[in-house]
């Protein structure tokens, strides 16, 4: 599926603020509201555009203590793996799981109030899950950069 210049600008556009309305996105490229609403919709029906979110300031709701968690999978059988993802979907406090390649075998970005919730999160559900091998934990600092766009 090809995209044209328009409507990756429209994209764009979207990423950096779903709010604005449709003729705010059509004063920006210079179409009428009509063409810039069948584009979002023709977006939306292909998949490029696959939904809307309100983004959350974590130290507003005590969650800016954030952990990327390396997973190793004692045994790296289907049934266990499946179950693992599985169990990974259920933990609230799990923003994001990839599936990895190295040492380890998932990278899993984990958002709590502060160290103590990290332990207990770790103690009462993480290490729950069964099949973990090991974990190792890195403690966000600061940070840098953070998008939720994709570039086009």
């Amino acid at each position: 599926m090809g995209l044209d210049e328009i409507d990756k600008k429209l994209v764009q556009l979207l990423q950096e603020d779903s709010k604005k309305t449709t003729k705010q996105y059509a004063d920006s490229l210079n179409l009428s509201k009509t063409a810039v609403y069948e584009r979002i919709r023709r977006l939306e029906r292909q998949g490029v555009v696959t939904g809307y979110v309100a983004l959350v300031d974590k130290s507003k709701i005590r969650r800016n203590f954030t952990v990327l968690c390396h997973i190793r999978l004692a045994q790296h059988i289907k049934e266990n793996v499946l179950r693992f993802e599985r169990e990974v979907l259920k933990l609230q406090e799990v923003s994001e799981c990839f599936h990895v390649s190295g040492d380890y075998d998932y990278i899993l970005k984990i958002h709590v109030e502060n160290m103590e919730k990290y332990r207990e999160f770790m103690v009462t559900k993480l290490t729950a899950i069964s099949n973990i091998g090991s974990t190792q934990s890195s403690f966000v600092i600061s940070e840098v950069k953070h998008s939720t766009a994709i570039p086009i």
